[in-house]
């Protein structure tokens, strides 16, 4: 069973989202994934001038045909109507997006964008769904700058963790990698007892520390349960510099990394993952 049929893409007209239909095309391609385009508006978004002149109800209306309008035009080259529908909805833009991907879609694609203090912090909007949503999530901060790679480029990197959700992790970076037909490595990132020292890359051709052995003793086993043979590379350093460091070694065009499954009081996004979404050089998916 494909595990994604069905691809939600949120736009609101900006560049970031026209260079975002590259990345989103390919991904369509690879997958053999049905494309949607949903756009979320304010029915509130009115002047003083406006509610002096006509009622409420009226303006809300008229916006949303506005609304309706561009939506329906935009982008309308590349993905053509009806093959690829739209979906217009009203309200809180992250919480709408999320919840409009609960109805039978398998990935958000979208990219971070506003200015470069927004940028550091994703931009409030893709902080929130990555925060909301229960599927997994494509984004990048590059896609003004960068194109995605050709089709036939598929070099992968999943980094994990030894935690309990790790398994799960593995196990849809695998699948996903072999319906794709990609290459997968993995990364994983000891913590080191120096942060002085220099990162420690870990390339099969140095007496392994006894902690690095049964990390990838464990990794070994979280392999063997989900059906991977990927190879492994470990980090030792500070954990998020360490990754970071790693994943910039590699000609790849998709990281993959786990996002807790439970939103709750803490969130989905811990500190690591906010980093390696905001400063990975290549496009990210959150599972």
């Amino acid at each position: 069973m494909r595990l994604i049929k069905n691809i939600l893409f949120p736009v609101n007209f900006s560049h970031s989202c026209i260079a975002m239909t590259p990345y989103v095309k390919k991904a369509a391609t690879l997958w053999g994934a049905a494309v949607s385009l949903v756009h979320v508006f304010d029915p509130a978004s009115h002047s003083g001038f406006e509610l002096y002149v006509r009622a409420s109800t009226r303006i809300a209306e008229e916006h949303r045909e506005i609304a309706r309008d561009a939506l329906n035009s935009f982008l309308g080259a590349e993905f053509p109507l009806p093959e690829h529908p739209r979906i217009l909805v009203a309200g809180d833009t992250a919480t709408k997006i999320a919840e409009v991907a609960r109805n039978g879609f398998d990935l958000i694609m979208m990219p971070t964008h506003a200015g470069t203090f927004r940028r550091m912090l994703l931009g409030s909007t893709t902080a929130k769904v990555l925060n909301d949503a229960d599927c997994p999530i494509v984004t990048s901060r590059h896609v003004e700058t960068i194109a995605p790679r050709p089709l036939a480029h598929r070099e992968w990197l999943c980094a994990i963790g030894l935690e309990e959700d790790s398994e799960r992790v593995l196990r849809y970076a695998h699948q996903l990698a072999k319906q794709a037909e990609a290459n997968l490595i993995i990364i994983h990132a000891l913590p080191g007892t120096d942060s002085d020292l220099p990162i420690q890359m870990d390339l099969g051709d140095q007496i392994q520390s006894e902690e690095r052995q049964q990390a990838r003793q464990r990794i070994a086993d979280l392999q063997r349960r989900v059906g991977s043979e990927a190879p492994v590379r470990i980090v030792v350093g500070p954990v998020k510099g360490a990754l970071l460091q790693a994943i910039r070694q590699f000609d790849a065009d998709l990281l993959m990394i786990g996002r807790s499954p439970e939103s709750g009081a803490y969130g989905r996004i811990r500190d690591l993952t906010y980093a390696l979404i905001r400063d990975s050089p290549f496009p990210v998916l959150s599972i």
